[in-house]
């Protein structure tokens, strides 16, 4: 699995709250009353969709998670919007040396929304919501990205044991509560890729060798399609 991001985006996230990185950040025009309006409806509409699909039964319960979600929501649409890239300035990766990309500069950004944000939905879904209910809304910001990868891993490690499971799988879990608060699926498996990096660092540390079973993964998969169109 391609390696995007190194974890060096959440150190650096801070420097741009320095007096220095906001004196270069470029003005941004609010929205139109009739754009953000449009703008609440539909995060409105998304929040009440994902409760709904809880099935709990119960007005009040479900408007009060509906409200968390939507004011969560609206919060990292606006910080996303109001912080673009361009409010990073141009630097380097500390670890690669290369050139920030426009998609680190925008991570960056968004990674310095305030953590209160972040932990008023929590704290406002576990309120009222068990753990699988929590986890299927974080799934429904997440598109399901975690039981999809970790179908992946399940498929490219040869008998991978319960423990290298429960390992891979609660790294895929932090993932998506980190990325949550990120606007873009772009974004979002940029902060993935972060934990999948350390999920396959963790089998290299632990008598597997990733690389090697990922290519033999790939040219299984090869061979299959080529006898297949025979």
């Amino acid at each position: 699995m391609k390696k995007t991001l190194n974890l060096y985006v959440l150190a650096v996230a801070i420097t741009i709250s320095s007096p220095a990185f906001s004196q270069e950040q470029p003005a941004k025009t609010a929205p139109s009353a009739e754009t953000k309006a449009k703008a609440d409806a539909e995060l409105d509409k998304k929040a009440a969709e994902w409760i709904a699909s809880l099935n709990l039964n119960d007005g009040e319960k479900e408007k009060r998670l509906t409200d968390v979600v939507a004011t969560h929501l609206k919060a990292v649409y606006y910080w996303h919007n109001a912080h673009p890239a361009t409010t990073v300035p141009a630097g380097i990766n500390p670890v690669t040396g290369k050139p920030l990309s426009e998609l680190d500069r925008q991570l960056i950004a968004d990674s310095a929304m305030p953590p209160t944000v972040h932990q008023a939905l929590m704290a406002g879904l576990q309120k009222d919501l068990e753990k699988s209910q929590v986890d299927a809304i974080l799934d429904k910001y997440t598109i399901g990205k975690v039981a999809f990868t970790m179908n992946g891993y399940r498929a490219i490690v040869p008998n991978i044991t319960p423990t290298e499971e429960a390992t891979i799988q609660g790294f895929l879990e932090q993932a998506r509560e980190q990325a949550i608060d990120y606007k873009n699926m772009k974004e979002i498996s940029a902060i993935f890729e972060i934990y999948k990096t350390k999920s396959e660092q963790y089998l290299n540390a632990n008598g597997r060798n990733w690389r090697e079973m990922y290519n033999t993964y790939t040219a299984a998969v090869k061979a299959k399609k080529a006898a297949e169109k025979k």
